[in-house]
């Protein structure tokens, strides 16, 4: 199994369960991952996105060398992120980015968040968007945060066939034609974790198609055996079950 969404260090609201690399690693393992493409925590309020992504490289190489594949954080409201994807791309040599346009304050459709497209299309990085990162019940009070509005997604796609997104935390609404239009692109997939409800596995491949979902825990913040009971309580035909599993990652991430 491949998780394409775990984060290292420690969430800014609250201690975690496994917010330990070490621990986070220990756990994805007992449940069966193989491979976890993470990011940091620390990249939705730092500022300092460098020193973010460096230790992010450094965990990675340190607790899972082969095992966890870093993800940089991206901030196109700050002056220097051009630079901060070249680090991700040229000394890290991270095969993405991840963005957090809730928590940075910008929508899909400021031209900031375009130009962060071109980059990373332009280097091959696949980009990884936090649709939420918590339900806003349990936000504190002062950090109150919407879900990201997908609107905009489809044209900007679109436009640019060398790009490739994938949507974490993303809750399936229902089967609407913006959305199918949004995955019928080729070019956009979803991860699991938010996916709630009897069947939910089920009902998105019912509805977008198996070769547009992976796995991924958001794990520290959810529990690592959220995604195998997921898997086990949808029935998926035994393709599509792979496919899901490890065969759609593989796809977008192959062995360097």
């Amino acid at each position: 199994m491949i998780d394409v969404n775990v984060s290292l260090s420690r969430w800014p609201f609250r201690r975690l369960p496994h917010d330990e690399p070490s621990a986070l690693v220990a756990a994805l393992r007992r449940q069966g991952a193989t491979q976890a493409w993470a990011g940091s925590f620390d990249g939705v309020l730092h500022r300092d996105v460098a020193a973010v992504n460096l230790r992010l490289a450094a965990d990675c190489r340190e607790h899972g060398e082969g095992f966890l594949i870093p993800f940089g954080t991206v901030n196109p409201t700050l002056p220097d992120w051009p630079d901060d994807v070249r680090r991700c791309h040229e000394e890290h040599r991270m095969p993405g980015v991840r963005l957090h346009p809730g928590y940075h304050g910008y929508r899909l459709d400021d031209p900031r968040f375009a130009a962060v497209l071109d980059e990373a299309a332009g280097r091959s990085l696949l980009v990884q968007v936090a649709v939420a990162m918590e339900d806003p019940r349990t936000q504190h009070p002062l950090v109150r945060v919407p879900r990201v509005d997908l609107g905009p997604l489809s044209s900007l796609v679109e436009k640019r066939p060398a790009l490739r997104i994938v949507l974490l935390n993303m809750l399936v609404p229902p089967s609407t034609d913006e959305f199918k239009a949004l995955f019928r692109t080729g070019r956009v997939w979803a991860d699991s974790a938010m996916m709630e409800g009897v069947a939910a596995l089920e009902r998105f491949v019912a509805d977008f198609g198996a070769d547009r979902l992976l796995v991924g825990s958001h794990a520290p913040f959810f529990c690592p055996d959220a995604s195998p009971l997921k898997l086990q309580e949808s029935e998926l035909k035994e393709a599509d079950r792979a496919a899901v599993v490890e065969g759609n990652a593989r796809a977008l991430l192959p062995p360097a």
